[in-house]
Protein backbone atom coordinates (compact mmCIF):
# COMPACT_ATOMS: atom_id res chain seq x y z
CA UNK A 1 0.00 0.00 0.00
CA UNK A 2 1.28 3.41 -1.08
CA UNK A 3 -0.16 6.92 -0.72
CA UNK A 4 0.19 9.53 -3.68
CA UNK A 5 -0.64 13.31 -3.95
CA UNK A 6 -2.30 13.03 -7.63
CA UNK A 7 -5.43 13.28 -10.03
CA UNK A 8 -7.19 9.90 -9.79
CA UNK A 9 -8.33 10.59 -13.22
CA UNK A 10 -4.81 10.45 -14.37
CA UNK A 11 -3.59 7.48 -12.56
CA UNK A 12 -2.62 4.28 -14.96
CA UNK A 13 -4.02 1.27 -12.76
CA UNK A 14 -6.57 -1.22 -13.03
CA UNK A 15 -9.34 0.46 -11.04
CA UNK A 16 -10.22 3.59 -9.62
CA UNK A 17 -12.79 4.06 -6.97
CA UNK A 18 -15.55 6.77 -7.14
CA UNK A 19 -16.74 8.05 -4.16
CA UNK A 20 -20.31 8.77 -5.98
CA UNK A 21 -23.43 9.63 -4.42
CA UNK A 22 -26.32 7.26 -4.07
CA UNK A 23 -27.59 7.46 -7.78
CA UNK A 24 -24.49 6.99 -9.13
CA UNK A 25 -24.96 9.88 -11.87
CA UNK A 26 -22.82 12.01 -11.12
CA UNK A 27 -21.71 15.00 -8.87
CA UNK A 28 -18.96 16.87 -7.37
CA UNK A 29 -16.02 16.45 -6.47
CA UNK A 30 -13.58 13.34 -7.53
CA UNK A 31 -17.23 11.99 -8.91
CA UNK A 32 -17.51 14.69 -11.07
CA UNK A 33 -14.30 14.41 -12.59
CA UNK A 34 -14.34 10.82 -13.31
CA UNK A 35 -16.92 11.11 -14.83
CA UNK A 36 -16.16 13.99 -16.85
CA UNK A 37 -13.03 12.22 -17.99
CA UNK A 38 -14.61 9.01 -18.26
CA UNK A 39 -17.22 10.47 -21.10
CA UNK A 40 -20.71 10.13 -21.05
CA UNK A 41 -20.64 6.24 -21.55
CA UNK A 42 -20.05 6.21 -17.94
CA UNK A 43 -22.66 7.75 -17.29
CA UNK A 44 -25.21 5.31 -19.42
CA UNK A 45 -23.96 2.97 -17.72
CA UNK A 46 -24.34 4.00 -14.24
CA UNK A 47 -27.75 4.16 -15.30
CA UNK A 48 -28.20 0.63 -15.65
CA UNK A 49 -26.35 0.20 -11.93
CA UNK A 50 -29.63 1.24 -10.62
CA UNK A 51 -27.76 3.50 -7.81
CA UNK A 52 -25.86 1.89 -4.70
CA UNK A 53 -25.98 1.78 -1.26
CA UNK A 54 -24.24 3.66 1.26
CA UNK A 55 -21.39 1.33 2.09
CA UNK A 56 -21.79 -0.66 -0.68
CA UNK A 57 -19.87 -1.12 -3.92
CA UNK A 58 -20.60 -1.23 -8.37
CA UNK A 59 -18.44 -1.36 -11.14
CA UNK A 60 -18.55 -0.12 -14.98
CA UNK A 61 -15.81 0.34 -17.83
CA UNK A 62 -13.17 2.98 -17.14
CA UNK A 63 -14.15 4.08 -20.83
CA UNK A 64 -11.48 7.24 -21.87
CA UNK A 65 -9.87 6.72 -18.36
CA UNK A 66 -6.40 5.31 -18.01
CA UNK A 67 -8.01 3.00 -15.65
CA UNK A 68 -9.79 -0.07 -17.19
CA UNK A 69 -12.37 -0.12 -14.56
CA UNK A 70 -14.02 2.21 -12.24
CA UNK A 71 -15.70 0.94 -8.93
CA UNK A 72 -18.46 3.26 -7.65
CA UNK A 73 -18.76 3.56 -4.08
CA UNK A 74 -21.02 5.76 -1.34
CA UNK A 75 -19.61 6.95 1.42
CA UNK A 76 -21.20 7.83 4.69
CA UNK A 77 -22.31 11.82 4.93
CA UNK A 78 -20.35 12.75 8.74
CA UNK A 79 -23.77 13.48 11.28
CA UNK A 80 -20.87 13.35 14.33
CA UNK A 81 -20.58 9.26 14.17
CA UNK A 82 -24.14 8.65 15.16
CA UNK A 83 -25.35 6.92 12.41
CA UNK A 84 -22.60 3.98 11.86
CA UNK A 85 -20.28 6.33 9.73
CA UNK A 86 -16.90 4.31 10.78
CA UNK A 87 -18.58 0.98 10.06
CA UNK A 88 -19.81 2.41 6.90
CA UNK A 89 -16.72 4.22 5.26
CA UNK A 90 -14.73 0.49 6.31
CA UNK A 91 -17.48 -0.76 4.11
CA UNK A 92 -16.59 1.53 1.63
CA UNK A 93 -13.06 -0.07 1.23
CA UNK A 94 -13.77 -3.44 1.77
CA UNK A 95 -16.64 -3.74 -0.25
CA UNK A 96 -14.31 -2.16 -3.25
CA UNK A 97 -11.55 -4.54 -2.71
CA UNK A 98 -13.30 -7.61 -2.64
CA UNK A 99 -15.30 -6.53 -5.91
CA UNK A 100 -11.99 -5.69 -7.20
CA UNK A 101 -10.32 -9.40 -6.52
CA UNK A 102 -13.79 -10.97 -8.03
CA UNK A 103 -12.92 -9.04 -11.49
CA UNK A 104 -9.47 -9.73 -11.25
CA UNK A 105 -8.29 -6.56 -10.80
CA UNK A 106 -4.66 -6.53 -9.66
CA UNK A 107 -4.28 -2.90 -9.21
CA UNK A 108 -6.34 -0.11 -7.48
CA UNK A 109 -6.43 3.98 -6.53
CA UNK A 110 -8.77 4.79 -3.62
CA UNK A 111 -9.43 8.61 -2.86
CA UNK A 112 -10.32 9.82 0.54
CA UNK A 113 -13.68 8.87 0.60
CA UNK A 114 -16.22 11.11 2.31
CA UNK A 115 -13.78 13.87 3.16
CA UNK A 116 -14.99 15.61 1.09
CA UNK A 117 -19.09 17.52 0.67
CA UNK A 118 -19.72 14.41 3.02
CA UNK A 119 -17.69 15.81 5.97
CA UNK A 120 -15.85 12.95 7.07
CA UNK A 121 -13.40 14.04 9.43
CA UNK A 122 -9.52 13.37 7.13
CA UNK A 123 -7.58 11.73 9.97
CA UNK A 124 -10.33 9.71 10.93
CA UNK A 125 -11.02 8.78 7.31
CA UNK A 126 -7.26 7.76 6.43
CA UNK A 127 -7.25 5.60 9.74
CA UNK A 128 -10.46 3.71 8.92
CA UNK A 129 -8.88 3.33 5.29
CA UNK A 130 -5.37 2.00 6.16
CA UNK A 131 -6.61 -0.28 8.62
CA UNK A 132 -9.78 -1.71 6.50
CA UNK A 133 -7.53 -1.95 3.21
CA UNK A 134 -4.80 -3.64 4.96
CA UNK A 135 -6.97 -6.54 7.17
CA UNK A 136 -8.86 -6.84 3.53
CA UNK A 137 -5.99 -7.26 1.50
CA UNK A 138 -5.02 -10.29 4.31
CA UNK A 139 -8.22 -12.21 3.81
CA UNK A 140 -8.35 -11.80 -0.37
CA UNK A 141 -7.15 -14.96 -2.71
CA UNK A 142 -5.34 -12.24 -5.06
CA UNK A 143 -2.21 -9.94 -4.62
CA UNK A 144 -3.65 -6.24 -4.65
CA UNK A 145 -1.96 -3.33 -5.54
CA UNK A 146 -3.40 -0.55 -3.22
CA UNK A 147 -3.04 2.94 -3.72
CA UNK A 148 -4.47 5.93 -1.96
CA UNK A 149 -4.91 8.80 -4.02
CA UNK A 150 -4.90 12.24 -2.67
CA UNK A 151 -5.96 15.41 -4.01
CA UNK A 152 -4.48 17.46 -1.34
CA UNK A 153 -1.12 17.62 0.32
CA UNK A 154 -2.86 17.52 3.98
CA UNK A 155 -4.32 14.30 3.43
CA UNK A 156 -1.04 12.83 1.88
CA UNK A 157 0.40 13.30 5.16
CA UNK A 158 -2.12 12.04 7.28
CA UNK A 159 -2.03 8.72 5.09
CA UNK A 160 1.65 8.61 5.09
CA UNK A 161 1.65 8.82 8.79
CA UNK A 162 -0.95 5.82 8.89
CA UNK A 163 0.87 3.78 6.51
CA UNK A 164 4.13 3.87 8.68
CA UNK A 165 2.24 2.92 11.74
CA UNK A 166 0.37 0.21 10.03
CA UNK A 167 4.06 -1.47 8.73
CA UNK A 168 5.11 -0.45 12.17
CA UNK A 169 2.40 -2.46 13.89
CA UNK A 170 3.01 -5.50 10.83
CA UNK A 171 6.89 -5.44 12.11
CA UNK A 172 5.79 -5.98 15.91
Amino acid sequence: MRAIQADITTLTVDAIVNAANNLLLGGGGVDGAIHRTAGPELLADCRLLNGCQTGEAKITRGYRLPAKHVIHTVGPIWTGGRCDEPQLLASCYRRSLELAAEHGIRSIAFPCISTGVYGYPADQAAAIAVRTASATLRTLPIPIEVTFCCFLRSDLGLYNARLAADSAEGAS
